[in-house]
């Protein structure tokens, strides 16, 4: 799950690309979760339980979404971060999905959904929110 894209780069306009340009960058499963906000099955990803040093950048576009030292062990089922690597890496937008009011986290370069945000879980973490990101939706360049 690190291979390198070298199809991304990191200038470009990724608001105008169509959906049939995103599934030619994406596979299917990606496609899912980036662009129609689809959640993969827990515990199906490499990065639930890695603890391999480095950054976790957008599937999508390439951006530095989060941090090795920002991930934790939640035990939810899917990779976890009490904090993006930028403020600016990533927005928030309110999810009323599935009949409850959740909070989204979408990448900002590329609008990619990633997974939510969740406060106040009571884990032992500097910002007490749990990320709580698909693995599918990163790659990770080790360090």
């Amino acid at each position: 799950m690190t291979e390198n894209r070298p199809d991304i780069r990191p200038l470009e306009d990724f608001s105008t690309l169509t959906d049939a340009q995103w599934r030619e960058r994406l596979s299917p499963e990606e496609f899912q979760v980036l662009r129609n906000s689809a959640t993969e099955r827990p515990y199906t990803s490499d990065y639930t339980d890695a603890e391999t040093e480095g950054v976790y950048l957008c599937r999508g576009c390439g951006t530095e979404l989060f941090r090795s030292t920002e991930k934790f062990h939640s035990h939810c089922g899917w990779p976890s971060f009490f904090d993006p690597a930028d403020s600016d890496a990533v927005e928030t937008r309110v999810d009323d999905s599935l009949g409850m009011r959740r909070t989204e986290v979408v990448c900002a370069t590329c609008g990619g959904h990633l997974g939510h945000v969740f406060e106040g879980e009571g884990y032992d973490t500097p910002t007490d929110l749990r990320y709580c990101i698909n693995g599918i939706a990163l790659r990770l360049q080790e360090r």
